[in-house]
């Protein structure tokens, strides 16, 4: 398939962690974590090849992940390589090296996240583009919640006059588990998130994101429950 058609998913994947060492390799349950994500977007048609820009090929065939018709591994250029280095410059070494109508970017530290919700948010994306009104996509976290400034003002809210918080005005916290966009929409903000981004919700135990290792025991807790349910499907 033609750059001018392809949708292609970046998954950055880098061989040290700061808080969390060498995350993207260590086991959940029963494969390592970049497997889990990776696994979900292989799954999809709608997806025509898995890019990821990395600094760990070694590694990556150590854990039996080679090249394929659908995976690309991109090794990441030196310039590019340490934790400060913004994303938005290794996406933009992607984009310019792979063309293709629909760029997707996740992480491999967003395990629980499921074909079925990237492909509702494909369509989603498609469908806004389409009608134009929207040019990127981006998931988040619904919340109605009290919110309060560190001198302990509040933020959202009215303490004289509480409401029940399912009735506050719900904000929505950027996940970090799903981005879609183009070519342009990057360039035109140098970033994942365009100027008329659709904000696509998903539920709190599949946007687990893993920074820390409270994180990690929390994706453990949720990937043994998605376990437990598939057997009992079967």
């Amino acid at each position: 398939m033609s750059g001018s058609n392809r949708c292609i998913a970046l998954l950055p994947m880098k061989a040290n962690s700061q808080r969390v060492k060498g995350k993207n390799f260590r086991v959940l349950h029963d494969k390592p974590l970049f497997r889990w994500v990776l696994d979900s977007l292989l799954a999809l048609d709608e997806i025509d090849q898995v890019v990821i820009n990395t600094d760990a090929r070694e590694i990556l065939a150590e854990n039996g992940l080679v090249e394929s018709d659908r995976v690309k591994i991109r090794d990441r250029k030196p310039e590019l390589c340490g934790d400060t280095v913004s994303m938005n410059r290794i996406l933009a070494d992607d984009i310019a090296a792979e063309p293709a109508a629909t760029y997707l970017m996740t992480h491999t530290t967003n395990p629980m996240l499921t074909p079925e919700t990237i492909r509702g948010a494909i369509t989603a994306y498609d469908k806004g583009l389409a009608a134009g009104t929207a040019d990127s996509l981006f998931t988040v976290n619904k919340i109605q919640t009290r919110f309060y400034r560190a001198d302990g003002t509040p933020v959202n809210h009215d303490p004289d006059n509480l409401i029940q918080t399912q009735d506050l005005e719900p904000w929505f916290e950027e996940n970090s588990n799903l981005f879609i966009f183009s070519a342009e929409s990057f360039a035109a903000t140098d970033a994942r998130i365009g100027k008329k981004p659709i904000l696509f919700e998903m539920g709190k135990m599949e946007a687990v994101d893993i920074d820390t290792p409270e994180d990690w025991l929390l994706a453990e807790a949720c990937a043994r429950i998605r376990m437990t349910e598939k057997v009992a499907a079967e």
